[in-house]
């Protein structure tokens, strides 16, 4: 009973919970916090863990419960108030965090506690260490004044990247294209042809109206048959929050501009000479010209399969390629070469029952059991809440699902915290999340059918749930995903991913939305084949985008930076074989780097990529449902958050370090050199 209150108590209340109250409970709340460390501070001559950092741990746990839904409600909700209270408490929170980071009186108790554990395989020990770090990087052996300006510098770029990406969001969430004629839209899915036919008579017009959700913008650029209507999305989509947008009011361009020089900025100030500098202090990657030589190596060893994958699309096409012509033409070959489509495939993938998949899959590693809990208030018809329970029946944490696309809500998918695990002072808390996809919301019958790229998608936010409510560590700063270097966050989403193409796996996810049969062996047989068709295509694109934000996060002779789309266009010159219009404003929208905590560290998901194809070898070499690894895993990677080293941890799963071999294999690439 003692679980079940914890568990419950610390919930959002969605049905009654107000931007107003929220807000002026963090303002009470972060006064409040600064008396208690102060009075902490001069109680005692004698500090320990319990008496300093417990409480301070309990506290910044009770503050980022506290503002995790209005965080959570202002991505995916189109009501202004939250994002009003999100960007007034955004200054103050960044602020308070920030002048608590540059507290000499705390960082020298901390030292001293630290220099009283002994043992380094403690959770405590690497929690103060990595707290020690982040007084360092937050200035705290600055001067006064200086500490003051990189408070004022860090306070302003939060508030500037929270602004980026709500340009992005209203940028997207603008757009709508009216089209009558029949012949524009013929290639495009009957689920999102239906979705704008409903919005066209909802208008009072004739035809379809289309919005830039992802799933429409998906559906038309892979499939849309009408070239002109291709080039029209791809537009769209690739010059949103632009000068080159239909409505240029949420340009980013300027926006951009002052986050690097603001990062720049407080790099110099705390000794870095450039703010990649500072991003990788916390990460483990050693230098930039490590994860440059990492990324060029890895596109020197794709660049021979994707000239390959061009000239075959080339042929194939017989007409030159654009860009907005990649997309459909790899589609299109993959139907006629392999006999599969994503329209065939959606058929078997009902939402319902790649739900009960993933959960499936979740017992048979894990031995842990999902079940819905409909009693939980959300913040959406659509949205459910998942209890997760172990073997013995006991609540070990829970999440709120939230998968389909709506106007209002941030694109993209994504897992976010709710809750964190702690377990301080004899009161034990639970880890729940939010797990987020924008995938095509369910028709009149109320049936959504998933593309396998949705599958996959959902596969790897569903990895990075498991990673934030298996952990076993029960201080929140080290718990789950915090305190885990940003390039090996993504290992348990980027593992989990594979499972996704495994026939045993993809079965049990499937059931044919009419004829109740599921994916049948010879149809995953082609679409295995066809897996790595563009693998090498897509390898490049993402290569291109890790050295753009390494590139721009570099020192430029402490100038601003005038326009990073020259940057780009050096690296694409370089690495990309697809021709890219000049009207392309692709850093405008790359909410990953600009707003997203992936600043100097986009590279992360190759990365990590590398760690994820090695751990699943393991599982290759093995049987798919292998229990014994599973757990290894999860002892080894899911339960540990940021209490060990990550690579020592992955040496003790695989028993070596990481080869990147498993990785080209997996996706099809010689790894020949030109």
């Amino acid at each position: 009973m003692k679980q079940q209150n914890s568990y419950r108590k610390t919930l959002p209340d969605f049905s009654n919970l107000t931007a107003k109250n929220v807000q002026i409970t963090i303002q009470d709340m972060v006064q409040e916090h600064r008396k208690t460390i102060n009075s902490l501070l001069k109680s005692s001559d004698h500090i320990t863990f319990s008496s300093l950092v417990s409480p301070i741990e309990d506290m910044q746990h009770e503050l980022s419960r506290t503002f995790s839904p209005i965080s959570h409600l202002q991505n995916v909700l189109d009501k202004p108030e939250w994002r009003n209270t999100f960007n007034s408490c955004l200054p103050l929170l960044t602020e308070y965090n920030t002048e608590l980071s540059q507290n000499t009186e705390l960082e020298k108790a901390y030292r001293k506690i630290l220099n009283k554990l002994d043992d380094p395989q403690d959770p405590k020990f690497n929690l103060l260490k990595q707290e020690l770090q982040n007084f360092t990087l937050n200035g705290v052996n600055l001067p006064k004044s200086k500490k003051q300006q990189f408070i004022q510098l860090r306070t302003r770029l939060s508030s500037i990247e929270a602004k980026f990406s709500q340009n992005v969001q209203d940028s997207t969430d603008t757009w709508k294209l009216n089209i009558i004629n029949e012949d524009e839209v013929k290639g495009i899915s009957v689920s999102i042809l239906e979705q704008a036919k409903n919005r066209a008579q909802e208008n009072g017009l004739t035809g379809w109206i289309f919005i830039l959700d992802y799933p429409t913008y998906h559906s038309v650029i892979t499939h849309a048959e009408n070239r002109p209507i291709r080039e029209k999305f791809y537009k769209a989509w690739s010059t949103r929050a632009s000068d080159q947008a239909e409505d240029r009011q949420w340009d980013n361009e300027e926006n951009i501009k002052i986050i690097l020089s603001l990062r720049h900025k407080l790099a110099n100030l705390v000794g870095y000479s450039n703010f990649a500098k500072y991003s990788l202090a916390k990460k483990m990657a050693g230098t930039t010209d490590e994860i440059i030589n990492f990324l060029e190596d890895l596109a020197q060893k794709t660049r021979s399969t994707a000239i390959k994958e061009i000239n075959v699309l080339k042929n194939f096409a017989n007409e030159p390629l654009e860009a907005w012509d990649m997309s459909y033409y790899v589609e299109k070959y993959k139907q006629d070469t392999y006999a599969i489509s994503d329209e065939e495939l959606k058929q078997f993938f009902p939402k319902e029952n790649v739900q009960r998949g993933i959960f499936d899959l979740a017992k048979k590693l894990y031995g842990i059991s999902l079940r819905k809990n409909p009693n939980i208030r959300v913040w959406h018809e659509s949205v459910e809440f998942i209890e997760v329970v172990d073997q013995k029946n006991h609540i070990i944490g829970g999440f709120y699902i939230d998968l389909f696309a709506r106007n209002g809500k941030r694109s993209g998918a994504w897992m976010d915290e709710c809750v964190i695990r702690k377990n301080l002072n004899g009161e034990e808390i639970l880890p729940i999340g939010y797990l987020v996809c924008n995938f095509t919301p369910p028709d009149k019958q109320g049936i959504s059918l998933l593309t396998h790229d949705d599958v996959v998608t959902w596969f790897h936010e569903f990895g990075h749930m498991l990673h934030h409510l298996l952990t076993k560590v029960d201080l929140p700063s080290i718990s789950g995903i915090n305190g885990v270097p940003w390039d090996a966050v993504e290992l348990p989403s980027q593992f989990m991913e594979n499972f996704a193409w495994n026939y045993k796996v993809l079965k049990s996810c499937s059931k044919h939305f009419k004829t109740g049969k599921s994916l049948p062996k010879n149809t995953f047989t082609k679409l295995l084949e066809s897996r790595n068709f563009g693998s090498g295509l897509a390898m490049l694109r993402q290569i291109e985008f890790a050295l753009y934000d390494i590139n721009v996060h570099l020192d430029h002779n402490n100038k601003e930076i005038s326009n990073t789309l020259d940057i780009l266009k050096q690296i694409r010159k370089k690495i990309s074989l697809i021709n890219t219009p000049a009207y392309n404003r692709f850093p405008m929208s790359f909410s990953h780097i600009f707003s997203g905590g992936y600043a100097a560290g986009y590279y992360s998901y190759k990365w990590a990529e590398v760690l994820a194809a090695d751990a699943f070898s393991a599982f290759e070499n093995s049987e798919i449902y292998n229990k014994k690894l599973a757990t290894k895993f999860k002892t080894e990677i899911l339960e540990i958050g940021g209490s060990k080293d990550i690579m020592q941890a992955f040496i003790n799963f695989r028993g070596r370090a990481p080869s990147l071999e498993p990785l080209l294999r997996q996706n099809g690439i010689a790894g020949e050199t030109e």
